[in-house]
């Protein structure tokens, strides 16, 4: 499985469901899995991040995507789902594959033991020759505890397997530097840097959770990984291989020359923020390295975390510097840093050296990185 070529293929809701009947678009699918069996046909592995199964739902509950409430959506989820894999399943198997759906939550991703596992699984079931679908367990994920958009879960699936090639199929042919509706709007055929376009990208589709920013953000955690993004109009024939072998436009956005490990992807490319911490400007400016971040570095805190939970690490002007995974509960580091002068063993009831972080589980953020504001709470100087 390591010598093939990984595509991780996302999918938008308003290509798989009828905007008015918010039923299965087969054309669509019929074009779409053609295409992936050509493409296994060759040697790659493709796996498909799909929405789509909310939207399918709405109809059987009475809803529309105007009318639905959270517990709307989670009922149209649960009635959508089946829906949606007996139409890739009965599309597949005219093309002789076997399909397996594989559901995620936000604590999937974040929590790095089930990440692993949910690997293991994804690559288990390529290695039998099954085309994993991914999709958010939309059914029991409420907003604090879902990912939110599928185009941040796809960049996290295509981390999670090494892809070569992260596709993302949505309703424009790319990205421009503007939106596409007024006037004068440029194309953007390669991107080196997502940053300078992220002011250009507001705006949603009807049936979708996210527009073109959730997928230049995205985009951005899987140029730390060293995976090639592509953003494309998924209305075509062979939608993905003709992407790939430059047939037609596309927007490519340029991996990271230099990637991060595996480990530090991880922890530098977050989907919700755990807690954060501020630390002093002096200590900011010397961080990396071999130091890590102690107790009496932390100025104030934010959020309820556990112990290997990543915060988010910035300095008194509220500029994101690094990432770093925590020793410490919030709990136990607010005792810790409210006594100063007591040792940590004493106060906590075990033997610590008092490194809420260590250089090991800590990730500078360079230019590269999309930095997330401060909390505010937090924003602005101590």
């Amino acid at each position: 499985m390591t010598k093939k070529r990984n595509i991780v293929v996302k999918i938008g809701s308003a290509l798989l469901a009828n905007l008015e009947l918010l039923t299965p678009r087969y054309g669509f699918l019929q074009r779409l899995l053609e295409d992936v069996a050509q493409l296994r046909s060759e040697g790659s592995n493709v796996i498909l991040c799909s929405s789509g199964s909310v939207a399918l739902g709405l109809r059987i509950i009475g809803e529309t995507p105007d009318s639905a409430g959270v517990s709307d959506k989670q009922a149209a989820a649960a009635c959508g789902m089946p829906l949606l894999l007996n139409a890739y399943k009965q599309v597949g198997h005219e093309f002789g594959f076997e399909i397996a759906q594989v559901l995620l939550t936000l604590g999937d991703f974040e929590d790095h033991r089930r990440f692993l596992n949910t690997r293991n699984t994804v690559h288990r079931l390529l290695e039998a020759g099954v085309m994993p679908i991914v999709n958010e367990n939309d059914t029991i994920t409420t907003e604090e505890i879902r990912v939110g958009d599928n185009d941040r879960l796809a960049a996290k699936v295509a981390q999670m397997v090494g892809a070569d090639d992260f596709i993302i199929l949505t309703g424009v042919d790319g990205l421009y530097d503007r939106n596409p509706d007024e006037p004068g709007a440029q194309f953007i055929p390669e991107v080196e840097d997502v940053a300078p376009y992220m002011a250009a990208t507001r705006g949603k589709s009807t049936l979708g959770t996210g527009g073109m920013e959730t997928k230049l953000l995205a985009a951005n955690m899987a140029q730390e990984a060293g995976v090639t993004t592509w953003i494309a109009q998924g209305d075509a024939d062979r939608p993905v291989s003709s992407v790939l072998s430059g047939a037609r436009r596309a927007t490519k956005i340029l991996p990271h020359p230099n990637p991060l490990s595996g480990w530090d992807s991880w922890i530098a490319n977050r989907l919700q923020m755990a807690g954060s911490i501020v630390i002093s400007d002096s200590i900011a400016a010397g961080l990396g390295g071999d130091r890590p971040i102690r107790r009496e570095d932390v100025v104030s805190m934010t959020g309820d975390f556990t112990r290997g939970d990543v915060l988010h690490i910035y300095d008194s002007k509220g500029i994101e510097r690094a990432r770093g995974l925590s020793d410490f509960s919030s709990e136990e580091l607010r005792v810790l840093t409210n006594n100063p002068d007591t040792g940590a063993e004493r106060l906590l009831g075990y033997r610590t050296k008092g490194e809420v972080i260590r250089s090991a589980n800590l990730v500078m953020l360079e230019t590269r990185h999309l930095l997330w504001d401060a909390p505010e709470e937090i924003a602005g100087p101590n």
